[in-house]
């Protein structure tokens, strides 16, 4: 086959690994643009916090774009300021509930001009060259199957159907957050107690809750292109050989007396979300969908196993489970402590996350109110200097190292 024959096939398959690829690409800058919810800054640290784990050598920032009370049209008159100056290469877009003043201005009139702020968004951003992600917004508290016809879904159907023509990517948040709400109201009705029940917003039930933003934070790294599987393991242990090795490789594989030993290097890490974390995971389906760090042991004589990691006991499995293969990626023995390094690794980044989201809100915060201090050029330089340090700091604890694993034949 001669090589101008092969160009075709090359370039599409090219074009299908990125397809696949995380949307988030080495230098990007994304903006977070939206209203209130966006600007509460909780589902974007999420993104922010996976990013990290899972693709270490990818240098990726962060800018959050939102403001109370905003809406597709509106955002218009400050795209220059809070995105394109920003330097923004990616921009996501989540608007909607302001935009029909709550449903009270559910009409043609407010629909058009969401619409019409859809198209401008669209249109400058691409002019930029900016890769655009146009959201549904987040659900309300409205019982699913209601809200699922309802005027908003419908406007924001049309919305995401007008940037799909305008050449945007979309992403559906509103249904992937429905998937997840229904989850939640079949567990609290199965729950007698009210006091017990779960929501994913606040009392007014617009603005959204801790497992809420998670919620919504799940949904857009899922439009946005994450991958199911963070890394995967085959080991025979009886062969003493590595079977399979996906997004990691295996160093030092050796039989002890009662099991196996060996040191795994993985590309990324896990996501886990600090103690007592994992317990959202009966909502948010994070196990499955994002988070897949699989363990698979063949070839070990039947009976129960410890599998440890650096010395820390991450749980007792028997052997026919361990030949099944486990997700190992929020295992422990010990629910008040994290239980692999990459947990424990997570855990400290999320506080870095959090740290960085607390100082840029204190600088946001006194350029809007207290921009006119003399001496603001040399605190802003000192507030982008922290961002900087604090940035490297997260991206320094979630580099991945190879973990010592022993998996040993449990005492009776």
């Amino acid at each position: 086959m001669r090589l101008r024959s092969l160009v075709p096939i090359l370039t599409a398959a090219l074009m299908s690994l990125r397809a696949a690829d995380f949307a988030l690409h080495d230098g990007d800058t994304l903006a977070f643009l939206g209203d209130s919810i966006t600007a509460a800054r909780g589902y974007t640290k999420v993104v922010e916090h996976y990013t990290l784990m899972r693709f270490p050598e990818r240098r990726v920032r962060f800018i959050n774009a939102g403001q109370g009370g905003d809406t597709a049209h509106g955002s218009l008159q400050r795209l220059e300021r809070d995105v394109f100056k920003k330097g923004a290469t990616v921009l996501t877009v989540a608007f909607g509930i302001n935009d029909i003043g709550w449903g009270t201005k559910a009409d043609d009139a407010h629909r058009q001009a969401y619409l019409d702020g859809i198209r401008g968004i669209v249109t400058r951003s691409k002019a930029r060259g900016i890769r655009v992600f146009i959201c549904s917004p987040a659900i309300t508290a409205e019982a699913p199957d209601t809200a699922e016809k309802g005027y908003l879904q419908l406007m924001v159907d049309d919305g995401l159907a007008l940037a799909r023509s305008l050449g945007a990517e979309t992403i559906d948040l509103s249904r992937g957050m429905r998937e997840v709400q229904r989850r939640v109201l079949e567990g609290n009705a199965r729950e007698k107690n009210p006091k017990d029940h779960n929501r994913l917003h606040v009392d007014d039930g617009v603005h959204l809750n801790d497992l809420g933003q998670l919620a919504m934070g799940h949904a857009m790294l899922r439009g946005l292109g994450a991958p199911t599987e963070v890394s995967s393991l085959t080991v025979d242990a009886s062969a003493l050989r590595t079977v399979a090795a996906e997004n990691c490789s295996v160093s030092g594989l050796k039989r002890l007396p009662d099991g196996v030993e060996f040191r795994r290097l993985d590309r990324g890490l896990p996501l886990n979300l600090g103690i007592f974390g994992a317990l959202n995971f009966r909502w948010i389906p994070i196990p499955d969908t994002i988070n897949g760090y699989r363990l698979k042991v063949t070839g070990l004589e039947p009976g129960e196993y410890e599998v440890r990691v650096e010395g820390r006991l991450l749980g007792r499995y028997p052997a026919d489970r361990l030949a099944r293969g486990e997700n190992i990626a929020s295992a422990t023995s010990n629910g008040w402590e994290p239980g692999g390094p990459w947990d424990a690794q997570s855990d400290a980044v999320r506080e870095i996350v959090d740290a960085r989201d607390e100082a840029w809100g204190g600088e946001h915060f006194r350029l809007q109110f207290n921009a006119d201090n003399p001496g603001s050029e040399k605190i802003r330089r000192r507030a982008k200097a922290a961002d900087d340090a604090l940035v490297e700091l997260a991206r320094s604890i979630a580099k991945p190292y190879p973990y010592r694993f022993e998996i040993r034949k449990a005492a009776k």
